[in-house]
């Protein structure tokens, strides 16, 4: 790579975080669908040109964004499922995981706690499918542990995606209190009651 290449692929790099930056920053009040494209260009600091070198349009923007927040942490929560098959350590690890998503990366939870149900169907279907992808995760470490013998795919499935909503709820929980200036330990001790009586549901659950 020439030293020139070097600087112009540096130089594509920023632009490409200022824009994804400068959408997350117009979003703290607003949705993605009420966003111009124009509008983050201009907060970028770029033309809509410029803008058009790194996405089609604000849905693949808004699909970058759900990508940079959620596709990394596949590798954590395959990390949290094969450390323990103990369901209390196994929740308080996945509390922690998203409390910590939440103090890192504020912007992007309040991101994907809008636009999960909003109106640009290219970033809803992505959320979806990231989501989904986390289930299949977790339904796989279900299906292999003890308790679940004798369950059906169905009620794994059930399981898995009840699992991951609740991860949800507790993101959009934590995140409200931080808006609140709180520390979010409520928020948190509750996820961790209710992911208790999640799984004593599920001891009884073929009793």
């Amino acid at each position: 790579m020439s030293p020139n290449t070097g600087v112009r692929e540096a130089q594509r790099r920023r632009t490409r975080r200022a824009l994804l930056d400068a959408a997350l920053s117009q979003m703290e009040e607003r949705s993605l669908g009420s966003l111009g494209l124009r509008e983050v260009a201009r907060a970028a600091g770029v033309t809509p040109t410029a803008f058009y070198r790194h996405f089609a349009g604000m849905d693949e923007l808004g699909t970058a964004l759900v990508d940079e927040a959620l596709a990394s942490l596949h590798e954590t929560v395959r990390g949290v499922l094969a450390a323990t098959d103990d369901a209390e350590r196994r929740g308080d690890a996945a509390v922690r995981l998203v409390a910590d998503l939440v103090r890192s990366r504020p912007a992007h939870v309040r991101f994907l706690v809008r636009e999960r149900h909003g109106g640009v169907t290219a970033v809803r279907e992505a959320i979806a499918a990231q989501l989904d992808e986390f289930a299949a995760e977790i339904g796989a470490a279900l299906a292999a542990d003890p308790v679940s013998a004798g369950w059906d795919a169905d009620d794994v499935t059930m399981l898995s995606r009840l699992l991951v909503d609740h991860m949800f709820m507790t993101a959009s929980a934590c995140l409200a209190a931080s808006l609140r200036g709180e520390d979010g330990s409520a928020a948190t001790a509750t996820a961790r009651g209710q992911l208790r009586l999640i799984h004593l549901g599920r001891v009884h659950w073929l009793a």
